[in-house]
């Protein structure tokens, strides 16, 4: 039985609540919560954190091929979502002004902004070689798994 997008992220949520329940290292829980999502989302091909130091961007734990190491804020999709506090879903990131192709492969994206006390830490990014993979349903599940995260790193 194939379980449906909202039934898999509530089943990705609670073994994220788990794997963080009690750690406060934000590296430990970053890596594994990369590893995670790479692991039990569909259609990824890269998952992972870039942390807002000085201003830019720097790669931070992922799972994936080897990725751009550091993005200027407001630059491709990942600085936009940092410079904005939006989050960002793009159906053909192609079609985005300002793309940064760290990965040929890649054709859609989810960005979503990472807080620590009130404050940018960074970003979740998840790319795809599937134009369109990500959908509203998407970026309330990963909103849902960035919460559980700044409250085990608060």
């Amino acid at each position: 039985m194939t379980l449906s997008k909202t039934d898999l992220y509530q089943e990705v949520a609670q073994q994220a609540q788990a794997l963080m329940a009690g750690e406060k290292d934000l590296i430990a829980n970053l890596a594994n919560l990369s590893a995670l999502m790479y692991m039990r989302l569909p259609e990824l091909n890269w998952a992972g954190f870039y942390l807002l130091k000085d201003n830019e961007l720097v790669l931070g734990p992922f799972q994936g091929k080897p990725a751009c190491i550091r993005i200027p804020m407001g630059r491709g999709v990942c600085g936009k979502a940092a410079e904005t506090g939006l989050s960002q879903c793009i159906h053909d990131v192609h079609a985005f002004d300002g793309h940064i192709a760290c990965d040929a492969d890649s054709n859609a994206e989810a960005v979503l902004p990472v807080y620590q006390s009130g404050q940018l830490l960074g970003v979740m990014d998840l790319d795809s070689p599937h134009t369109g993979r990500f959908d509203q349903d998407d970026m309330t599940g990963l909103q849902n798994l960035v919460n559980i995260l700044q409250d085990a790193i608060a």
